[in-house]
């Protein structure tokens, strides 16, 4: 058990393994909380490459989460979904549940300015998405969907499938959700999406998102494309090399591929956003209680080094939601 004087915190040790250390606390400053965690999740695709040491050199200082303590490749605490209690700091946010980018641990001190409080119809067992519901917004503002849009999303794990249910509100859009696990079809009707294998994948898109994690699904998004259409490639592959096939079409369709990651404030919202009020945006964006169906799973806080190796070695998972004892 934490005292107001320690907390208990997710460590990797070394690639591959985890353990939960007691660590100290520092007491609240003036613009500073104190929360108690309630759940936090597992971002499987970026975890599970820190989780097993394959962060690249060169990816070091740009991959460090906001809270980050100790250094890529071990011993790391890393993470950035947690959801929690204010236990002290202004009395407008005591006793308020808040969402916060930091490591799983069981009570943290952070800056007023990054505890994010809760619509007040946003159960805090939902809100554990907030990060990915943030990343595909920001894909979003990268890739401009118009209406009318022929659009394909490939990859239906969390992130993808929150992409294509953002999409499928466009008016006059054809919205389809590739993956190769068909199985997934029941969760993208269950959130009225369209779903597709590869196999039976629609042509001629306008707009391609990837968010498959694999060299094959990025291969194919080339495929969909269609005349001078845009491929955003929302995948990060760590150390991982991928061969595409530039040649063939790739030229004479005049096809764009560009990247969109989350760490920055999309381009076309930079002037206007910033980082707090887009977490604000992607928190109002789950007030749906279908979205519940992204997260299959929950296990205590005191068991996740095992979880994490257990879930990082696991193809398919959606969200994993940590709880903590409260």
């Amino acid at each position: 058990m934490s005292s107001e004087n320690t907390a208990r915190a997710f460590w990797v040790e070394a690639p591959g393994q985890g353990a939960i250390r007691t660590q100290s606390l520092a007491t609240p400053g003036p613009d500073e909380v104190r929360i108690r965690a309630c759940y936090s999740a597992i971002s499987r695709g970026t975890e599970t490459l820190v989780f097993h040491g394959r962060v690249p050199e060169s990816e070091y200082a740009r991959m460090r989460a906001p809270f980050q303590q100790g250094d890529f490749p071990a011993p790391v605490q890393y993470g950035y979904s947690s959801v929690g209690m204010v236990e002290e700091g202004p009395n407008d946010l005591k006793g308020r549940y808040v969402f916060c980018l930091h490591p799983h641990q069981d009570h943290y001190v952070v800056p007023v300015s990054m505890a994010m409080p809760l619509p007040d119809a946003l159960p805090p067992e939902r809100a554990v998405l907030a990060a990915n519901m943030e990343t595909a917004l920001n894909g979003l503002w990268d890739a401009a969907p118009r209406i009318g849009d022929r659009i394909a999303v490939i990859g239906a794990g969390v992130v993808g499938t929150l992409v294509a249910w953002l999409c499928r509100n466009i008016p006059g859009t054809r919205v389809e959700l590739i993956d190769i696990d068909d199985s997934r079809e029941t969760l993208a009707r269950a959130l009225d999406i369209d779903f597709s294998t590869p196999e039976r994948a629609q042509g001629e898109c306008d707009l391609v998102i990837h968010a498959s994690g694999s060299q094959s699904g990025l291969q194919q998004a080339l495929s969909l494309a269609g005349q001078e259409a845009t491929i955003v490639e929302m995948s990060w592959f760590g150390a991982q090399a991928v061969s595409l096939p530039l040649g063939e079409a790739f030229h004479s369709r005049r096809l764009t591929l560009r990247a969109s990651q989350v760490g920055t404030v999309s381009p076309a919202r930079s002037a206007r956003r910033t980082h707090g009020e887009r977490m604000m945006q992607a928190l109002s964006l789950l007030d749906d209680d279908r979205l519940d169906v992204l997260i299959d799973a929950e296990s205590a806080f005191e068991d996740l080094p095992d979880t994490m190796a257990r879930i990082t070695t696991r193809p398919g998972a959606l969200c994993h939601r940590i709880r903590y004892s409260f």
